[in-house]
């Protein structure tokens, strides 16, 4: 790498969008709960346990999920875990091990009371006992939605693994139609879901699609700026947007940041207009669509806070880079950045993918179903605990997309 290619500028990608941080009021109990449970199945040693806790996926269902309930934040909370379990468990494997993982994965979901087989992996049961959690709580619709788009991630996890294991470096097209299905954001939106009731004909309408695809855009564009400098450190890079650029362009690491910073003020500017498109089907309907919208527009900000804020791409120091938006790429990760040895940087889990053969089947979750379940219209936001930061409620959602339709037209055009 040449001399001008040793340090990454992150672009302020955000600096014009209009949502704002915010946290989940529920965060701390519930990622209590949802750690706890996670490990209690030792996923991983204690060394690499201690690493993937230091990443708190809790941190960012909590700002992904602002408005939901603490049993929906459960949800939310215990679904990160599992991504990142995943990704672990398949991000340096091939092809093979791949689709095994999603194969298992998706009939755990499918079958979330049924006891699984003795001796797999243990991804299967952490899955299993996810979504037995889950199901009594949510819609029809939503459960329907989220089977369906985490099985299409995970076909797309099973593709990257063919893509890595052939050092495959794809179009940039090609790429985000791709990343778009791999990087989990429609099961991610499925859980903004969990207590609406939206018809199909609403969520495949143009500009709510549009809506969504922008933001997974952004998504994607925020989470291979801030993971390159871990995966070209591991030789692991061609699976990132700035090395698709680079290969696309034949230009260095600060053309494909300017072409980056670029496309993604194009991609805010779509994601405005598509909101202020979208039709309107009645009070009770519009209600939702606006939590919703609010729910993808504040995606793209939970992902960029929790990026800096946890030890997942900068270690200690992801709040100074935060600030002065540059990443030395020359010193090698992590030692410089999470102050830790090699070791850490992937979870040590060969030896750990399989349950010990004497491990006794605990076996589905006792859910009383006749219990009235706790839809989001019910809960008493009142009577939540109030956060530094501002915590919406489903009304300030409309009434934050109907102000925001006042200045949208003069932002579009920036």
């Amino acid at each position: 790498m040449s001399e001008s290619n040793q340090h990454l500028r992150i672009p302020h990608t955000l600096t014009a969008w209009p949502w704002p941080r915010t946290l989940n009021p529920y965060y701390q109990t519930v990622k209590a709960e949802s750690s706890a449970w996670l490990e209690s199945f030792k996923a991983f040693d204690p060394k690499a346990q201690a690493g993937f806790n230091s990443c708190d996926f809790n941190l960012l269902a909590s700002l992904a999920y602002p408005l939901a309930s603490k049993e929906h934040l459960r949800t939310g909370c215990d679904l990160m875990n599992l991504f990142f379990v995943i990704d672990e468990y398949t991000d340096i494997e091939d092809e093979v091990h791949a689709a095994m993982v999603a194969s298992v994965t998706m009939d755990a979901l499918r079958n979330p009371f049924k006891p699984r087989p003795r001796g797999e992996i243990i991804i299967g049961e952490i899955a299993r006992q996810f979504w037995a959690r889950t199901v009594p709580t949510i819609t029809e619709a939503s459960h329907r939605r989220f089977i369906e788009t985490f099985d299409t991630y995970l076909q797309s996890v099973v593709v990257q693994a063919r893509d890595r294991s052939k050092q495959h470096i794809r179009s940039i097209q090609d790429y985000l139609h791709m990343r778009r299905d791999n990087i989990g954001a429609k099961p991610s939106f499925a859980i903004l879901e969990l207590s609406l009731d939206l018809p199909d004909y609403v969520m495949s309408h143009p500009s709510i699609q549009t809506a969504t695809v922008t933001a997974i855009d952004m998504l994607i564009i925020g989470n291979d700026l801030c993971s390159f400098r871990n995966e070209h450190a591991r030789g692991d890079d061609t699976h990132n947007i700035l090395t698709i650029a680079r290969h696309e362009f034949g230009q260095g690491l600060g053309h494909a940041v300017n072409w980056i910073e670029s496309y993604n003020k194009s991609l805010r500017r779509s994601f405005l207009s598509a909101i202020e498109r979208v039709p309107s089907w009645g009070e009770e309907i519009d209600t939702q669509v606006a939590e919703y919208l609010y729910g993808l527009a504040n995606w793209v900000r939970a992902n960029d806070c929790w990026s800096f804020e946890s030890h997942r791409y900068f270690g200690k120091h992801g709040r100074e880079i935060q600030v002065h938006r540059v990443v030395d790429l020359a010193c090698g990760h992590p030692e410089c950045v999470q102050d830790t040895d090699n070791e850490v940087e992937k979870p040590a889990t060969k030896g750990l993918l399989y349950e010990v053969e004497k491990k006794t089947y605990v076996g589905p979750l006792q859910v009383n179903t006749k219990d009235p379940i706790a839809f989001r219209s019910d809960f008493p936001l009142s009577a939540r605990p109030k956060d530094i930061t501002s915590t919406p409620t489903r009304l300030t959602c409309v009434a934050l997309l109907c102000t925001l339709s006042t200045f949208i037209g003069w932002l579009v055009k920036l």
